[in-house]
């Protein structure tokens, strides 16, 4: 194989691993949120769809903060840029102190939105980056590797979530009928142990934010290479390029729904599990069993991409999510339970698959392009919440509302399936 075919050339190892290491960190940041969903549910006695407004403000923080991650990243370069969003991370991470301290909800969707202004700088600089160093063919794959090291960080922040937070919480203790003793106990009990419990739930975001601290004084010392992020062309005529490009605007269409699916099927477990009698915490290693899943996948999908085109691939797997996940609405009991763990394996290469294609052709519009699709990722803003309310309604005709929930899900991967199959018969077209 000539150096041109590497996936990753020697001169950029160093910032490849560093970079690499990102995806690991903004993973972490996600799953160890999405599980508070259910906690803050219980502890401040809220409904599903109010306790989803953790979705809400983090992954909103996404769609705030893309387009002027764009354009400083456009002004500037990618390590200004990655600096940055370490800064807003670490800044959104501490600030769960005085939240804790103060026991107020909106004081925590405050900090959850400040953390993700810094993940939409890491993710829109971090991608485009890794696509850029080498080779233009091996682009998707060479950023399904990278991406194959966000589950890692999404399964520590799992293991987190369950055995030191989740599991700690005095306000998800059971009677021997599995029922939660939280709602039945005076205001004056209830008070000692939301003070505690929140405090529980701050700690390890407060070390995340050191951790967050450190990996920046590390990227700082480090030179990056200048690889394609300057852009010569006005920010008007990159939207215009990029609102033309069919495969480029549909994939972002489809990377608003594949996040809605992915945010949904890994908050919702726990709720889906919960309906059968399963707690918090246990419930949580069916999530880290989802993950595991996902992170196996997302090699093996790597692998595959050596010999079958990864839009054809994306098609595959989102057919295949489609079963599984019918089979989680359907099917009540612990069966349906493994068919939604199952789901994840399917979703593992959607999101940098999506990526790697919308982007593969815009050329000088690389940053604001990626901005988009980072933007996109507000489907986990908008759609968990929508997902929360039909969970309310407790039955929806002979299913269980939180079966009958995943449809959206459901509805995801039939858009996700129909992109695929377009994008493939573009570029079919494009080599005829």
């Amino acid at each position: 194989m000539s150096q041109k075919e590497r996936l990753v050339e020697k001169k950029y190892l160093l910032p490849f691993i560093l970079i690499t290491s990102l995806f690991a960190m903004w993973g972490f940041a996600n799953d160890i949120t999405n599980p508070m969903v259910a906690a803050f549910k219980t502890l401040m006695e809220i409904s599903n769809a109010k306790a989803s407004m953790i979705q809400l403000a983090f992954y909103g923080g996404y769609g705030t903060m893309a387009i002027p991650a764009a354009l400083f990243v456009r002004k500037y370069d990618y390590k200004k840029g990655i600096l940055l969003g370490l800064a807003l991370y670490a800044t959104g991470a501490l600030l769960f102190w005085p939240a804790a301290r103060y026991e107020a909800f909106s004081f925590f969707l405050l900090s959850l939105y400040i953390l993700t202004f810094g993940l939409a700088f890491l993710e829109t600089t971090a991608n485009p980056f890794i696509l850029s160093l080498g080779s233009r063919k091996n682009a998707t794959r060479r950023l399904n590797l990278s991406q194959s090291f966000n589950p890692v960080g999404s399964l520590l922040g799992m293991f987190v979530a369950s055995r030191v937070i989740l599991a700690a919480l005095e306000s998800d203790r059971r009677n021997g009928a599995g029922e939660l003793i939280f709602p039945t106990l005076d205001e004056a009990t209830k008070t000692a142990i939301r003070t505690t419990d929140l405090m529980i739930i701050r700690n390890p975001y407060v070390i995340l934010g050191i951790v967050v601290m450190i990996m920046f004084v590390v990227i700082a010392l480090v030179k990056m290479p200048a690889t394609g992020h300057v852009e010569h062309t006005s920010v008007g005529e990159s939207f215009k390029r990029l609102f033309n490009n069919k495969v480029y605007r549909e994939g972002v269409v489809a990377q608003v729904f594949y996040v809605g699916a992915q945010i949904m099927c890994w908050t919702f477990i726990i709720q889906y599990a919960d309906n059968l009698g399963i707690d918090k915490a246990t419930a949580q290693l069916y999530n880290i069993g989802a993950m595991s899943m996902f992170l196996i996948f997302r090699f093996i999908s790597t692998f595959l991409m050596q010999y079958i085109n990864a839009r054809k691939l994306l098609m595959i797997f989102a057919i295949g999510g489609m079963v599984t996940i019918t089979g989680a609405i359907l099917i009540e009991g612990m069966t349906g339970l493994y068919l939604l763990i199952a789901t994840s394996g399917f979703m593992s290469l959607m999101f940098p698959t999506i990526y790697g294609i919308a982007l593969r052709d815009v050329g000088d519009d690389a940053s604001l392009g990626a901005a988009g699709l980072v933007m996109a990722i507000v489907g986990g803003a908008l759609m968990p919440p929508l997902q929360g309310a039909i969970i309310d309604l407790g039955r929806v005709g002979p299913l269980p509302a939180v079966n009958f929930s995943f449809i959206l899900p459901f509805i995801s991967f039939v858009v996700i399936a129909i992109y695929g199959r377009r994008s493939y018969l573009a570029g079919k077209a494009e080599m005829t």
